[in-house]
């Protein structure tokens, strides 16, 4: 009998990071991958969906407008026992740090269910930075009995955190698989805004809860600020729908003839302005991943981050949401070649696009031994 795993779900991050393990699971037949999803973001998850092409077995629906984090889980902890009763999985498979992440695997635990859990062991040791995600991963850890680490820095943090050796597997990140899988197809822009871009582009994704208020403001002026520097480049916004994010945004940046605010972009448009940009500005998570996976310098406007291999490597930058720090920051590879180029040419520590293949192999080693 194949190993049966349930793929848990519910954000467009979570899609992207677990569509590569879902098809490279599909390829396998002493592996069978079912996929529930919770919606926890419906559009756009199910724009990753169509991408991958990949249709779930199950679908819990719960986004509802104005949802908190408590509504998630409990339409988790409600919704997702019985289709984990019905599909009787060996194994229950999560991503990262979302709510649904770990709502998914304390259902999998009440019912006895072995968790695995992809990109384990980051950390920032703030809970309160990034929230909720932090705490998020930290009790998924608890729950899970498989930890695929991205790299050795991760599985150091769960060691120390007292989880045994053996159950902790470096894998890389399958963010690099989906991100070389998308960026190697041929794409063209339906928006003539997007298919041609003057000069340098910045490309700026920015949207953190811990940073609503005043922060996100002086984030703004340094965006505002470096649009007046360099008038002959471009700086693109896709923008996040919240209002703490849409308010300040509209406020400080729109009409500036040389900044773009457009609308949250689908994956595959993204990859393809990743790949033409000179520079990104975020305070996300999974693009300090994916920019030097294709040579592009990354600066966080962050005061932490979970993912320090990038830092060390020299890949990315921290800086805050100082905007004379942002500034000072991204005048200085904008300016200097060299520094430029030490960051674009350093190597990227997360992986070489084959993290899905090593997860598929454990994943079947272990469970058909056990």
């Amino acid at each position: 009998m194949p190993v049966r795993t349930l793929f848990v779900f519910g954000t467009r991050p979570e899609a992207i990071k677990l569509a590569p393990v879902v098809l490279e699971m599909k390829k396998r037949p002493g592996l069978q991958p079912l996929v529930c999803v919770t919606a926890q973001h419906r559009e756009m998850l199910d724009q990753v969906l169509r991408l991958f092409e990949i249709v779930p077995d199950y679908d819990l629906n719960l986004m509802r407008p104005n949802q908190g984090l408590e509504d998630i889980l409990v339409g988790v902890f409600r919704d997702l026992p019985p289709v984990i009763t019905k599909s009787r999985p060996d194994l229950l498979l999560v991503q990262g740090d979302t709510t649904t992440s770990f709502a998914a695997a304390e259902a999998a635990f009440c019912q006895r269910i072995p968790v695995g859990h992809v990109e384990a062991g980051l950390r920032t040791f703030d809970k309160y930075a990034p929230f909720p995600e932090e705490i998020n991963r930290r009790l998924t850890s608890v729950l899970a009995d498989m930890h695929f680490a991205p790299t050795a820095a991760n599985r150091d943090n769960l060691l120390r955190e007292g989880f045994p050796a053996e159950r902790i597997f470096i894998t890389g990140n399958t963010v690099i698989d989906a991100l070389l899988r998308v960026a190697g197809r041929p794409f063209e822009f339906a928006d003539p805004l997007l298919a041609k871009i003057p000069g340098r582009l910045m490309l700026v994704t920015a949207h953190r809860r811990e940073s609503f208020g005043e922060p996100f403001r002086d984030l703004c002026r340094g965006l505002a600020a470096l649009a007046e520097r360099y008038p002959a480049d471009t700086i693109l916004y896709p923008v996040h729908l919240n209002p703490n994010v849409q308010r300040p945004v509209r406020e400080i940046l729109d009409r500036r003839p040389n900044v773009r605010l457009v609308e949250p972009l689908d994956y595959e448009p993204f990859v393809h302005l990743l790949k033409r940009a000179y520079l990104v500005l975020t305070d996300s998570g999974g693009i300090q991943e994916e920019a030097p996976g294709i040579g592009v310098p990354v600066l966080v406007m962050r005061e932490t981050t979970e993912r320090p291999e990038g830092v060390t490597a020299g890949t990315v930058k921290l800086v805050g949401t100082s905007t004379e720090r942002i500034v000072a920051e991204a005048a200085r590879l904008l300016d200097d070649p060299a520094a430029y180029r030490a960051m674009a040419q350093a190597k990227n520590p997360y992986g070489d696009g084959h993290a899905s293949e090593r997860i598929c192999d454990i994943i079947e080693k272990k469970l058909s031994l056990e």
